[in-house]
């Protein structure tokens, strides 16, 4: 196909997590990771039956770890921090 759409799929999900008990940092993990954790797989299901109704060969999607990318995402901030207390 070249340079040419062989496919376009696009998924909008959304949840509703009750959750009590955590503040501070533990929240920002929890609707940073866990709760990503625990929608990704319904998104990645969705993509893979489009895909396949389409009659287009399977896609499986890898899955994400979302602890390490809210990990990198906490040094990022953590760097960036650093480096406006030293422009300073």
């Amino acid at each position: 196909l070249g340079e040419e759409t062989a496919f376009l799929c696009e998924v909008q999900q959304g949840g509703i997590f009750s959750i009590a008990g955590i503040e501070g940092t533990q929240m920002a993990h929890c609707l940073g990771a866990y709760c990503p954790n625990i929608l990704f797989p319904y998104a990645r299901e969705c993509i893979t039956s489009m895909v396949s109704r389409g009659t287009f060969p399977q896609l499986n999607l890898a899955p994400v770890n979302f602890d390490a990318l809210f990990m990198n995402y906490l040094q990022q901030q953590a760097g960036e921090g650093t480096e406006e207390h030293q422009d300073a």
